[in-house]
């Protein structure tokens, strides 16, 4: 996915995630996702615009003259943010998504959080455009909202199928933070930073070794029958 990504860059399963705004705040970015049929999760700013799922186009009574108006979105398309606020606290879904990093009474705890889940027609004028001015796809609008917190802190847009379970919407948008710890360990452990060369050729190699050495290691990770260093 775009998490961004491309997302700033994450991949799961061809799906592109992104945890905070940047690449998903451009609207041209998130329809060349869509034009090129890539499912995606991507955070966004709040006051990006959508109309709801059942908001229909309308055009004016025909005056009998010359040709008639054309069905089109009308109304002004509320913000994001003021979607969720609408759907208010009753909305709100608690959601365990992964086993976190911390242990209490020699247990994993596990990553929970609250959300909230609307089904909306995001309605730029990129997105408008794309489809002549015509129907608006529906898309998955994810906000998080904290316990505590008086208005949600987290969206993220998705065009994954309406089916797709909650917790999987959730545990893949927040799948950023385990680009950043690979990153972090191809940089830091496997001396991706290390290349001091000055060709094309020599950087590709140099990568090329790094991810598969943290391919490997990945893989001796997940392995039960690895035996544990000494």
């Amino acid at each position: 996915m775009v998490t961004c990504v491309l997302l700033d860059i994450e991949v799961d399963q061809l799906h592109k995630p992104s945890d905070t705004p940047g690449y998903g705040d451009a609207a041209e970015f998130r329809q060349e996702l869509d034009n090129r049929n890539l499912p995606y999760i991507i955070g966004v700013n709040s006051a990006h615009t959508a109309f709801t799922e059942s908001t229909p186009r309308t055009a004016p009574p025909y005056k009998g003259a010359g040709r008639r108006p054309p069905l089109i979105y009308r109304q002004a398309a509320p913000s994001l943010k003021t979607h969720v606020l609408t759907a208010g606290r009753k909305a709100v879904r608690h959601v365990t998504w992964r086993p976190g990093s911390r242990r209490r009474s020699g247990r994993t705890r596990m990553m929970h959080s609250r959300f909230v889940f609307l089904r909306l027609r995001p309605a730029s004028l990129v997105h408008r455009r794309a489809v002549d001015f015509g129907d608006l796809p529906v898309r998955w609008l994810i906000a998080e909202w904290p316990t505590g917190q008086a208005e949600p802190t987290r969206y993220w847009l998705s065009n994954l199928p309406a089916t797709t379970p909650m917790q999987q919407l959730v545990r893949l948008a927040k799948l950023r933070w385990r680009i950043e710890h690979d990153y972090r360990e191809i940089k830091t452990g496997l001396g991706l930073d290390h290349y001091e060369g000055r060709t094309w050729q020599g950087w590709h190699h140099h990568t090329t070794l790094v991810s598969a050495a943290h391919a490997f290691l990945t893989l001796q990770r997940l392995n039960p029958k690895t035996p544990a260093p000494e």
